[in-house]
């Protein structure tokens, strides 16, 4: 199947891979070649493309839209990094925008944006630098 990986600035990545691991915002999930159509919100997570060799990019991403299709996954990431790039310094950036972004939403979308927080502060357990 096919797999895109675009954020707002550019497209990250374009391969053909056997499964994708997603962090839905309804829990976790992996797309693979045949899967129903769906179009779902991310949160901020890991997202993993398995190729038939083995081989895996893994991608850190800041929420956004996925769409599934039999033979395609497209990620439509608000921000998106390298999982090496995703280093202790990019988080505490990303966190400080989040909680900024927290706290002046209004009251209807406060929730929202604290549980995008919530989840950004789980992907402390991905950083390995």
């Amino acid at each position: 199947m096919h797999f895109d990986l675009v954020s707002p600035e550019k497209s990250v990545t374009s391969i053909e891979v056997d499964a994708v691991d997603l962090p839905g915002v309804e829990g976790d999930m992996t797309a693979m070649n045949g899967h129903l159509p769906m179009l779902t919100s991310l949160r901020p997570g890991l997202v993993k493309a398995r190729g038939a060799e083995g081989d895996e990019s893994r991608f850190v991403v800041a929420g956004g839209f996925v769409e599934v299709t039999a033979d395609s996954v497209t990620v439509l990431a608000d921000e998106v990094f390298l999982e090496e790039e995703f280093t202790s310094s990019v988080l505490d950036d990303l966190l400080e925008r989040l909680e900024k972004t927290a706290s002046t939403k209004e009251m209807h979308e406060k929730d929202k944006a604290q549980k995008r927080l919530g989840d950004a502060l789980s992907l402390k357990a991905h950083i390995t630098h």
